[in-house]
Parts: C-alpha cells; structure tokens; sequence
C-alpha cells in the first residue's frame, strides 16, 4: 500500500467569493463548487478547497531562522516558459517576487494570492510527471 497523488489542497482565505474570483481571473482556475464557507477549484490538475478562515491566516509558515516559507511548489517546463509566466502573473498585477536560482536545478519565483499565501514557481518539470506524460 502507498500513497498515489496529492487530491486536494486547502488554502485559507477571508472572503470566499472574492478569492475564488482572483484564483479564476488570475490564475486560469475553473471553479467547480462555492458556498458561503468554502470554494473548490481545479487549477494544475488538481482540486483546491478555499477556505473560510480568520484574518491572518495563510498557509505559510517560519522556518527555522525566521523566513516566510510556502508550502506548495508548482511547475513549469523549463525557464522561458517560468520567464514568460513571471511576466503574465506581474502584468495580471499579482504579486511576484524575482525570478532565483537557488543553487539546485532550475530556477524559481514566489507569488501571493489575494490573502497573502505565498507559493513557488519552478522551472523544472517533477521526473514522475515527465515519465508520465
């Protein structure tokens, strides 16, 4: 017995209906579920739950000299497609931080939604995926 995929993720959100309009407009995510509590999307083949949440909360956290983590990395498929996505994301007027090489294969940049979780780019495809499709 083992784990297969991730299904579904959960980010914390203050307005529901407005945060699942960012993550459509912005980022291209097809709604499939809202109520007053919670919205589901599909964006990068799999299922986002937004959730209704206290101020303040995000998903990310402090490691353990104090930085402000993200908890979810997605992928593109090589660095001119992370370049021209940086580009995109800054022209929709989200918020992007420098596109970095980090010291290992591939570069990457960070981005936020409306709330304020923060989350990664990267410009190398998993191995797994690659093999998969």
């Amino acid at each position: 017995m083992s784990l297969i995929r991730v299904g579904t993720t959960y980010i914390p959100v203050r307005n529901v209906a407005e945060s699942l309009n960012w993550y459509v407009e912005k980022l291209s995510a097809v709604k499939t579920y809202e109520d007053d509590r919670k919205a589901i999307i599909n964006l990068a083949d799999q299922s986002f739950f937004l959730v209704k949440a206290d101020e303040g909360e995000t998903a990310n956290f402090k490691d353990s000299e104090g930085n402000e983590q993200f908890s979810l990395t997605f992928e593109v498929d090589g660095y001119d497609k992370l370049a021209e996505l940086h580009k995109e994301f800054a022209r929709k007027e989200i918020r992007v931080g420098e596109i970095e090489d980090r010291g290992h294969a591939g570069n990457n940049f960070v981005f936020y939604d409306l709330d304020g979780n923060k989350f990664d780019v990267w410009s190398e495809l998993s191995v797994g995926f690659k093999e998969n499709t």
